[in-house]
């Protein structure tokens, strides 16, 4: 099997750590605004990976992560008059029902930024003692000057300078004009309490972490020090993961964090990438109630996972087709489940070995599917079933 590592930039061949299962994390939500379909794009492809992980042999030990404590939670708490921490449960059960309706399994760990807090602060005393880090008025920085190697995944795609870094890091809630930092693009790995918000104690005063360095320690403390494969989103990329390499290697003194970096691309709606900001979200919850789950998920995994796309009506229409295809195979196939096809399965596997292509395995079912319908032929039948549960199909 090979997978796109982001970081490389290259299709590279999966060989896990060890034999006893795959690590894998991906980064969660921040709940605020949830579940819309840019991340159910997200978790439905790992969760599809994890199947066909498991298809193939391998268990997976998947941890995921929900960003409950953040600049947008409070701020939207704040709008909505209500509690910082009512908020995060609300939209926290939102988007767990929506992946349940969407047939995408619970992560083996579901971790919480807010009960995780003393792995972030061991991390950031160690960062700090090692020079890579530094305290200024009860904040923390991490120091990218000190890390001659932070620019790794921003040139990977595509940010080949200083400035160019700095512009995306500003748009993705990076303060440059702090004066408390040494360096306008330096990362706050600890903040120190601002007025009416909520704060844990530290070695550096109240306060709470900062972002990029609740993922390091959530993934670290279950996962270990070195990962197979690192997920999220294409826009996660920088500054987010660059900053978990940095803070993360820094820590435990072991490279890579992550041996395989995979991003998921960004979905677009009337031209423009759906975003909470922009406020152009189409909601799974909505989609719900006009489409099945398995309409949904299929039209979902008619992109491959790494590509950009946008969201059009008709391509739910072609996939409830697509349902009512599988449907009729269903029926033909009646009790006679037993059935094989190790050519159609062979084709399946060479499509999915290849950097996860569910377009093509879906096409490849599909077609098959056509012909049993005219042919009647149980035996590819049995087959077809037996794949679509790979890609989480409840059919």
């Amino acid at each position: 099997m090979k997978l796109f590592n982001t970081l490389t930039q290259s299709l590279e061949e999966f060989v896990p750590i060890d034999d006893k299962a795959v690590r894998l994390y991906v980064c969660g939500v921040t709940p605020y605004d949830t579940t819309h379909l840019g991340h159910a794009f997200t978790y439905v492809s790992f969760d599809t990976l994890i199947r066909y992980l498991e298809f193939l042999g391998y268990k997976v030990n998947y941890v995921q992560n929900v960003t409950d404590i953040d600049d947008d939670v409070l701020r939207k708490a704040r709008e909505l008059g209500m509690g910082w921490d009512e908020l995060g449960r609300r939209e926290t059960r939102r988007y767990l029902d929506d992946m349940k309706a969407l047939n995408v399994r619970r992560p083996n760990v579901y971790a919480r930024a807010t009960e995780e807090i003393p792995a972030m602060i061991e991390i950031i005393s160690t960062l700090v003692k090692r020079g890579f880090a530094y305290v200024s008025n009860g904040n923390v920085y991490f120091s990218v000057k000190q890390d001659p190697e932070f620019d790794i995944m921003p040139r990977a795609i595509g940010l080949n300078d200083y400035h160019a870094m700095l512009a995306i890091a500003n748009e993705r809630g990076n303060y440059p004009d702090d004066p408390r930092k040494k360096d306008p693009l330096d990362f706050v790995l600890w903040q120190a309490q601002a007025p009416g918000e909520p704060a844990w104690p530290s070695p550096w005063g109240p306060g709470r972490p900062g972002w990029h360095i609740e993922c390091s320690a959530m993934s670290m403390r279950y996962l270990g020090p070195q990962l197979d494969i690192h997920g999220g989103g294409f826009d996660l990329a920088f500054p987010h993961h660059t900053c978990e390499i940095a803070q993360s290697e820094h820590f435990t003194e072991i490279a890579p964090f992550a041996r395989t970096w995979m991003h998921t691309g960004m979905v677009y709606q009337e031209g423009e990438k759906m975003s909470k900001s922009l406020g152009n979200l189409t909601l799974v919850s909505d989609l719900l109630k006009d489409y099945s789950a398995d309409a949904i998920r299929i039209s979902l995994l008619n992109h491959q996972y790494r590509y950009p796309w946008e969201c059009f009506s008709a391509d739910l229409q072609v996939a409830t087709d697509t349902v009512a295809l599988f449907q009729q195979v269903r029926t033909i196939v009646d009790d006679q489940v037993n059935g094989e096809d190790t050519m159609l399965r062979d084709q399946f596997k060479a499509a999915m070995d290849n950097d996860l292509n569910t377009p093509q395995a879906l096409l490849l079912l599909r077609q098959a599917a056509e012909t049993v319908v005219a042919n009647h032929d149980t035996h590819t039948g049995a087959e077809i079933l037996k794949l679509i549960r790979v890609l989480g199909l409840r059919i």
